[in-house]
C-alpha cells in the first residue's frame, strides 16, 4: 500500500485541574465504575497539579520523530490522536480526512500484546473511522516490537544508568508492567513476553537479582488479575536483606499517573517506611534510541529495509494480528485506571 501520512495514538490525559474528571468518565464510559472510585482517582491528578506527564511526553515524540524522519529522507506528515483525551482520535482523523490522507501507518504507545494493549486500540480506530464516515483514512498498525533490539536497549540503558549510580549495596532491580485480570492473560502472550523482555533487559544490564511484578489493578477484588503487585512485593524485601530498589517500568513506554504516582509516590512512600531506597529508571519514548526504533518499524512497511530485528527466541510480530489475537470480553462493572 500507498502510505501519505503517520498516526501516533496514545492514551491520552489531563492537562489542567477542570480537565481530570471528564477525561476519567472518558476512560470508564460505559463500564459502570461507581462514582467514588472516579473521585478517589481524581486525587492522584489533584495532588500532582491536574496534569498528567503523558500528552507532552508525545508532544516530544512527535516532533522527534518528525525530525528523525526528515533526517532519513521519509516525508510524511505526523498527525496525534488519543483513546481518551484531546486530541481526541475521531478528531485527528476527521483533519486527516480533511487533508486528503487517504493511508497511514499507526504507531501505538503499547510495547506488549493484550486485550487493552493492542486489540482495544484497533477498534478505537475502527469506531473512530466509521463516525468520520465517508473518506476516512485507512490505518494501519505498525508490528509489535516488544523484542526490538532498540526497545530493549533503551530499557537496558535506563537500568544500567540506575545500576551505576548504586553506592553500597547489589540493589533489587523489579521489572513493573500494568497488572490485567487473568482472564485477558490467557487469551494473549503478555506475560511471556514479558517475562522474555525483563530476562533480555537484566542480563544486558549484567544483573541477576530481579523479579518481575504488576501495578495498578482495579476493578472488584472477586476478579483475580496478575500478581504479584509491586506493593506486596516490597513488604517482603526487608526480610531479604535488600536495602536499595530500582522499578523499571518496563510495560510503560511513557511517564504518567501510573508512573509518577503508582511507582515515584505510593511505591516511593512504602521504600522509605520499609528502610529501602528507592530508584526508577526513566521510561523509554523520548530518547534518540526508541524513536530510531520507530523509524525503522515505518521502513519496514515502507520496504526501504528488509531485515525485521528482534532479540531473544521469538520471531518479529506481524504486521497484522491474527483474528483470534488477544480475545477478551470486558467484565462489567469495570474500574477506573489511575492514568
Amino acid at each position: 500500500p500507498q502510505y501519505n501520512a503517520i498516526l501516533v495514538l496514545s492514551f491520552g490525559g489531563p492537562e489542567s485541574h477542570p480537565e481530570v474528571m471528564p477525561f476519567l468518565e472518558n476512560v470508564v464510559r460505559g463500564r459502570g465504575v461507581p462514582q467514588e472510585r472516579l473521585l478517589a482517582v481524581a486525587e492522584h491528578y489533584y495532588a500532582v497539579g491536574g496534569k498528567s506527564p503523558i500528552n507532552e511526553q508525545c508532544r516530544t515524540f512527535v516532533a522527534a520523530l518528525q525530525s528523525e524522519l526528515a533526517q532519513h529522507d521519509i516525508a510524511l506528515p505526523i498527525y496525534w490522536g488519543n483513546r481518551n483525551w484531546k486530541p481526541m482520535l475521531q478528531e485527528t482523523l476527521a483533519q486527516m480526512r480533511d487533508d486528503g490522507i487517504e493511508r497511514a501507518l499507526c504507531f501505538v504507545t503499547s510495547a506488549f500484546s493484550s486485550y487493552s494493549g493492542c486489540r482495544q486500540y484497533l477498534q478505537d480506530i475502527e469506531r473512530a473511522r466509521d463516525a468520520v464516515g465517508e473518506g476516512a483514512p485507512v490505518i494501519d498498525k505498525l508490528r509489535g516490537f516488544y523484542n526490538h533490539p532498540d526497545f530493549l536497549g533503551a530499557v537496558t540503558d535506563a537500568v544500567r544508568e540506575q545500576l551505576e549510580l548504586n553506592s553500597t549495596s547489589s540493589p533489587h532491580l523489579l521489572f513493573t508492567a500494568h497488572s490485567i485480570p487473568q482472564a485477558m492473560a490467557q487469551g494473549c502472550d503478555y506475560v511471556a513476553q514479558l517475562n522474555e523482555a525483563c530476562q533480555i533487559v537484566a542480563e544486558g544490564a549484567g544483573h541477576s537479582d530481579y523479579a518481575l511484578v504488576y501495578q495498578s489493578r482495579s476493578g472488584p477484588p472477586q476478579v483475580p488479575w496478575l500478581e504479584p503487585d509491586i506493593l506486596d512485593h516490597l513488604r517482603t524485601l526487608p526480610g531479604r536483606e535488600v536495602s536499595e530498589v530500582i522499578v523499571c517500568p518496563i510495560g510503560f513506554l511513557s511517564d504518567h499517573m501510573e508512573v509518577v504516582w503508582d511507582l515515584d509516590h505510593e511505591a516511593q512512600v512504602l521504600c522509605q517506611e520499609l528502610g529501602l531506597q528507592y530508584r526508577r529508571a526513566a521510561t523509554p519514548l523520548i530518547t534518540p534510541r526508541f524513536v530510531s526504533m520507530v523509524r525503522e518499524l515505518i521502513e519496514e512497511r515502507l520496504n526501504l529495509i528488509q531485515t525485521r530485528r528482534t532479540l531473544g527466541t521469538s520471531p518479529p510480530r506481524p504486521d497484522s494480528c491474527a483474528a483470534n489475537c488477544c480475545l477478551y470480553t470486558p467484565r462489567r462493572p469495570g474500574a477506573a485506571s489511575s492514568r
